[in-house]
């Protein structure tokens, strides 16, 4: 059984998971893909905002999949990060996204997230990119 959350349980929960959220951006854009893929539980899964339905299983996977891109220089914005707990060791969140790359025209998108408490801390169980041009 699910131990009883306190409001202040709660709040360290969203917390932590939106920092999850900002962290990812962060990282990406700097290229870390170590450590964005350590943001993943090791089972893990990612769909791009570019292929939402074409899933990446694994942090391996994950890593690969970054590491095969082109390097190129990006801009994540998050913003409408919202965060919904439900028991002490999973969350879910949605959070709005704009992304600038050199030249290219801005993409907007969103990505819809599980989380998942690990012995690490929060993790991405699941991170889906969406398009909203």
């Amino acid at each position: 059984m699910s131990e009883a959350l306190t409001a202040e349980m709660v709040r360290a929960i969203e917390h932590d998971c939106a920092r999850l959220v900002a962290r990812y951006a962060n990282r990406n854009d700097a290229a870390d893909w170590d450590a964005v893929t350590a943001l993943y539980a090791p089972e893990g899964r990612m769909a791009r905002p570019s292929a939402p339905d074409d899933w990446i299983c694994g942090r391996e996977a994950i890593f690969a999949a970054f590491t095969a891109r082109p390097a190129r220089t990006t801009r994540h914005v998050c913003s409408n990060v919202e965060i919904t707990v439900l028991d002490a060791d999973t969350a879910t969140g949605e959070s709005a996204m704009l992304l600038f790359t050199g030249e290219a025209v801005p993409k907007v998108g969103s990505f819809l997230d599980r989380f998942v408490r690990t012995d690490d801390g929060w993790k991405f169980a699941e991170r889906r990119g969406l398009m909203t041009f």
